[in-house]
């Protein structure tokens, strides 16, 4: 299956027909992936949703119709009903049964996957504008060995390539999370990124839940039409 839903294109609008195949190869085939600009999200939310929303402010409830438009899309993807999507205590989505998923969101896009539970664990999912990290924020957000392989990239891309390790970073949080239920400092996984390969490695530097010190995550990653994207599918120990 290779599923993604189109997103409404405004004028202003990143063309969906040219972000979709690097969405899409971020992903396996099992994975369903929709699209949708938070701009102007398409589509209604389901009475739970709207419930979800309390008091958000008009950006936020923007962005969060575009995300529940989006897991309906994913949903039909996988020929399952319209379910609602709503926020736990946690405010992590809580997937209907049988499902896994991912969203993220930046000003343009928003990205959710899905999965059938079985086949897939969890997934992690990161869309962020492709600008350069703030630079007080590099040590913060940094292992020392992050920043060892960031100087020995290009100086004009350093601030860009720490952008793509925080978005890295952010997709192996989530995926774990479902796993852990722990809320992990930027210092608890390292991210090893293989420029050429456009993939990634997350490793835990410290036992997290079910996942030793040393254990690692293999992700993967884009950069195109001025958005990073990074994606990573957890299965089932064996599972191919």
């Amino acid at each position: 299956m290779n599923a993604i839903s189109d997103f409404p294109i405004s004028d202003d609008a990143i063309s969906g027909a040219m972000v979709q195949p690097h969405v899409r190869g971020l992903f396996d085939g099992d994975i369903a992936v929709a699209l949708c600009d938070p701009r102007a999200p398409m589509g209604s939310l389901l009475s739970p949703e709207r419930q979800g929303m309390g008091r958000m402010v008009a950006k936020r409830q923007l962005e969060f119709t575009a995300g529940r438009i989006a897991a309906h899309r994913a949903m039909a993807a996988l020929g399952r009903p319209r379910q609602p999507v709503i926020p736990g205590p946690d405010r992590a989505p809580i997937w209907p049964d049988g499902l896994v998923g991912s969203l993220s969101h930046c000003d343009s896009l928003c990205v959710c996957v899905m999965a059938p539970t079985g086949p897939v664990r969890s997934l992690g999912v990161d869309v962020e504008e492709d600008t350069a990290l703030d630079p007080e924020m590099i040590e913060t957000i940094l292992t020392p060995p992050e920043r060892a392989w960031m100087a020995r990239q290009p100086e004009d891309e350093a601030g860009r390539l720490a952008k793509l390790i925080f978005s890295a970073k952010e997709t192996a949080y989530k995926a774990q999370y479902p796993m852990t239920r722990e809320v992990l400092d930027f210092g608890a996984i390292a991210i090893l990124p293989d420029l050429a390969q456009g993939r990634f490695t997350a490793t835990f530097t410290r036992a997290v839940g079910p996942f030793a010190s040393g254990s690692t995550l293999q992700g993967r990653m884009a950069r195109a039409h001025d958005l990073i994207l990074t994606g990573l599918t957890l299965r089932p120990q064996g599972a191919a």
